[in-house]
């Protein structure tokens, strides 16, 4: 690595790192003033107002970077060039005989590495403060009722739904799961006063343990019911587990998925979104399986987005630094247009399928950045 790719790169960080930091400044104080009333009640609960503003930004930071790496990938390259442009150092380096394509190639190797950052954070980072982003300032500790939303477990056939559910202690209340197939003597609904998730373990199924049940009556001295093998309703009468009030409904569709639905899905891995797909008691949609192709590709589309607003800097020989920074947004705001659009009709099953909608965006956008980019590499 030369001295100017040095000088280069550490412009290039210097404006990443700044640009991040007061975007993100930004949003906090916005949002820390909006949610000042809540943040102090909590505080009284959980230690002070600074372990619970740093333990909810904590969160969300990695969420913002997620949102903001391309952004900041096109504005420090922008403004790394327009540097050079307005201290006639570039001026200088292209008198010397160095090609406009030498001096853009330690920033586009920057870019890769910002965004496979960019991947790492979205894969691994995320992923593990996610039961903290379901959450907003209203409901940090999960105590506020939140409404359910009635998911149908595929290989049971039975709705799980309810009243309203509570995200601290996994609880829906007043449950009222409907089976739409028959299972056993237990009829078309099961209703209780409380049901609480209990993920799987060794020797044990994963799901709902209704307590204080209602209906079936005498539901105690209904025989459990398994379906293929594997349990479907358990019941006190051969679990010993279990008291006589309750009952347990094994599902491999989890607590997040009715309290948070595609939200929660969002900030899943890759992997995980996989398994999902794979799980036979559940039924993601078109708009997860877009989301988890354009994981593959968002990548790509965070260089093709960098490359697309270079060559505007370069050709157009611009002075000004705040003018290089208009010309960048207005790539960005194309750039989202064209994902939006795609995305939209993937999940709405019209016109696209999901992979295509996924990598529509990179079809429509690869071409244009490398027509407009030609010159460079010339």
């Amino acid at each position: 690595m030369s001295t100017f790719d040095r000088y280069l790169l550490r412009l290039f960080v210097k404006v990443l790192f700044v640009c991040f930091l007061s975007m993100v400044g930004l949003y906090i104080v916005i949002d820390v003033f909006s949610n000042l009333d809540e943040f102090i009640g909590y505080g009284r609960e959980q230690g002070g107002l600074f372990k619970v503003i740093g333990d909810y930004y904590s969160a969300r930071v990695p969420w913002f970077f997620d949102h903001a790496s391309g952004l900041l990938t096109l504005v420090a390259g922008m403004f790394a060039i327009t540097w050079l442009q307005r201290t006639n150092e570039l001026t200088a380096l292209m008198a010397a005989g160095i090609t406009t394509k030498r001096i853009v190639r330690p920033l586009l190797a920057a870019a890769v590495v910002v965004s496979l950052v960019a991947a790492a954070n979205r894969e691994l980072v995320i992923p593990e403060v996610r039961d903290k982003l379901v959450r907003n300032a209203q409901d940090w500790l999960g105590q506020t009722a939140r409404k359910v939303d009635a998911v149908t477990d595929n290989r049971t056939d039975i709705l799980l739904g309810g009243r309203v559910c509570f995200v601290a202690d996994q609880r829906i209340q007043e449950p009222t799961f409907t089976l739409h197939r028959r299972h056993g003597d237990f009829g078309r609904k099961l209703v209780a006063e409380s049901a609480f998730y209990e993920p799987p373990i060794p020797g044990k199924p994963g799901g709902y343990r209704l307590i204080k049940v209602s209906q079936p009556e005498g539901h105690a001295e209904l025989a459990s019911v398994s379906l293929d093998g594997e349990p479907v309703i358990l019941s006190p009468m051969d679990t010993d587990w279990l008291d006589p009030d309750q009952l347990f409904v094994a599902s491999d569709v989890t607590f997040s998925d009715i309290a948070c639905g595609p939200q929660y899905r969002q900030f899943a891995s890759t992997g995980e979104l996989v398994d999902g797909l794979r799980n036979p008691s559940l039924d993601f949609g078109l708009r997860t399986r877009v989301t988890m192709h354009s994981r593959f590709v968002q990548p790509f589309l965070d260089v093709t987005l960098f490359v697309l607003g270079i060559p505007l800097v370069l050709t157009r020989q611009n002075r000004n630094v705040f003018v290089a920074a208009g010309m960048g947004v207005g790539i960005v705001i194309a750039y989202f247009i064209v994902m939006i659009v795609c995305q939209a009709l993937g999940a709405s099953g019209f016109l696209m399928s999901p992979v295509l909608a996924a990598w529509a965006p990179l079809i429509i956008l690869a071409p244009t950045a490398a027509a407009l980019s030609q010159p460079i590499w010339e």
